[in-house]
């Protein structure tokens, strides 16, 4: 079965808030589950699906859909960590397809910022029962650690340099100087990011993703409905997902799930790289972005650190513009999820209603990649391609 224009995303809604202490994960959902509704112009009473993954309190559906009240004949929660809000908006697609539902809320919502959480160089608590944690818990990687082996890796392979990683950085800040909600609204050189603290060599302190609270929702409906709105039209026209490992020590550091997720959302769309106008790439560090725009075949395995050097990745100014809003490394990353705002922003540019220094011209083509866990062992890829009608 395939999803293309089978369902419209007709509602996103980002919250604004990075800091949070005086909510509950509970509420935040709730509050961008409303902002997204009023967005799409429906109502709570028209869900009849509701998507949530990891982030969500309790055991997910049931407890989001009673906080919530929401009458529903459709459920889902999928855990894929950064790369599952990707999948959860293709899931609702092919769940409208199917008949399944009409109307599918999708909400995201993280306080790691006010829980102190140090996501990315603090080592995760490992399940004993999980089949790798006696091979790598006594390693305790954490994920900082885990990424410097994949952009050492690369250094390596390809003569990727720490110069050209920052090039990523300096392209968000220039982006994120126009987001008012952005953690770090300070444009940066690529000076400033060489010269920022080592946190696990060769990544800087700046080569890093920001930590904070927040969250976002989407709206996704049957073309129908889609159509009796007053909102531009952006359908789904093709997504794909992986999931990738370390296949008994037959992997590669420097190679993420988006070479096997992004062919097949190209095929589903019918449409090639060189098509898409704008991109939103998951952005936990700067080494993430370089491989996963290789492997979704914006440019040659190898080619990416001179692919985003020199501003490349800057609305108005490069070939490819990326993540308009600062993405993770300047915006904010409510947990490891962040790609629900992957596809926030890609709607943003859909609509024309990102901020006008850095709105694409025409963009009627852009793609959402989402990268969830650890890119150095086992991690999700979620690639979803949309198209303004």
């Amino acid at each position: 079965m395939t999803i293309k224009g089978k369902a419209y995303i007709a509602g996103a809604f980002e919250h604004p808030t990075r800091h949070a202490p005086d909510k509950t994960a509970a509420q935040l959902h709730a509050e961008v589950a409303l902002g997204a509704l009023a967005d799409a112009g429906l109502s709570r009473d028209d869900v009849d699906g509701y998507f949530c993954s990891g982030d969500a309190p309790g055991p997910g559906p049931p407890s989001m859909a009673e906080y919530m009240n929401l009458k529903l004949r459709h459920a889902e929660s999928t855990e894929l960590g950064g790369a599952s809000y990707v999948v959860l908006a293709a899931h609702a697609a092919a769940a409208i397809a199917l008949g399944k539902c009409n109307v599918a809320l999708i909400t995201l919502a993280g306080r790691p910022r006010s829980e102190g959480i140090a996501t990315g160089t603090a080592p995760r608590s490992r399940d004993p029962n999980q089949p790798e944690a006696g091979w790598e818990a006594p390693y305790a990687i954490t994920a900082a650690n885990g990424y410097a082996m994949c952009a050492m890796r690369h250094m390596h392979e390809y003569g990727t340099t720490s110069a050209q990683l920052a090039w990523v950085k300096v392209a968000a800040s220039h982006h994120a100087q126009h987001n008012p909600h952005a953690m770090l609204p300070e444009v940066v050189t690529v000076a400033d990011v060489l010269n920022s603290p080592m946190i696990a060599d060769p990544l800087h302190r700046l080569d890093c993703c920001v930590i904070s609270d927040g969250g976002g929702a989407l709206v996704v409906v049957r073309p129908e409905i889609a159509k009796s709105l007053r909102r531009p039209l952006i359908k789904i026209i093709g997504a794909g997902e992986a999931v990738q490992h370390l296949g008994g020590g037959t992997f590669d550091l420097t190679t993420s799930g988006a070479a096997r997720s992004g062919p097949i959302a190209f095929a589903e769309a019918g449409v090639a790289p060189a098509d898409i106008k704008y991109a939103s790439i998951y952005d936990s560090f700067t080494i993430t972005v370089v491989i996963q725009l290789e492997d979704l075949g914006f440019c040659a395995k190898g080619a990416g650190g001179r692919f985003v050097a020199d501003g490349n990745l800057i609305a108005g100014v490069g070939k490819l513009p990326f993540n308009t809003d600062g993405g993770g490394l300047c915006n904010n990353h409510p947990g490891n999820r962040g790609g629900m705002t992957k596809v926030i922003e890609a709607v943003r540019q859909l609509c024309g209603e990102a901020h006008p220094a850095v709105q694409v011209k025409n963009c009627d083509l852009a793609l959402a990649q989402g990268t969830g866990f650890q890119l150095a062992t086992r991690h999700g890829s979620a690639t979803l391609i949309m198209e303004r009608e």
